[in-house]
């Protein structure tokens, strides 16, 4: 957290750290351990230079070229949402495009924003949140 801070404008908004099961991820994966930060870009970036740092960063604490999909790893960043801005591009994708489904996303950005409106949704973050269908198990570890 105290390394996002450095790319954000103004002071970063931190959720809790909430313990998951993993989704969609090779059988005998472990628990995962997921947050969501919201900070405001600094003058001139855009999602593509964030991602781009976000990456670097990322392998600055270890992680390796994945080698089996959605495999445990070090530390994985995530870019949910930009201002209102939207991507499809191979490098990029926003709003993430499951975002809207993953309690271990709802979850967390429900303590920072839960007005949210994702890009391309209609429902708050609570909202969502509130009418999710998922076996997802998730326990607040702080």
């Amino acid at each position: 957290m105290e390394r996002l801070q450095e790319f954000s404008e103004q002071t970063l908004l931190k959720s809790s750290l909430w313990e998951t099961t993993p989704v969609d991820c090779p059988p005998g994966s472990p628990m995962f351990v997921n947050a969501v930060a919201g900070l405001m870009p600094k003058a001139g970036e855009t999602p593509e230079t964030l991602m781009e740092k976000l990456q670097a960063l990322e392998r600055e604490f270890g992680r390796q070229a994945k080698k089996v999909l959605n495999e445990a790893r070090s530390l994985d960043l995530d870019l949910i949402a930009f201002k209102g801005e939207t991507r499809n591009t191979e490098q990029l994708i926003l709003p993430h495009p499951r975002a809207h489904q993953r309690r271990f996303v709802l979850q967390p950005l429900s303590e920072i924003d839960s007005e949210l409106i994702l890009p391309g949704q209609t429902k708050t973050v609570a909202q969502l949140l509130a009418k999710l269908a998922s076996n997802e198990e998730i326990k607040r570890v702080n």
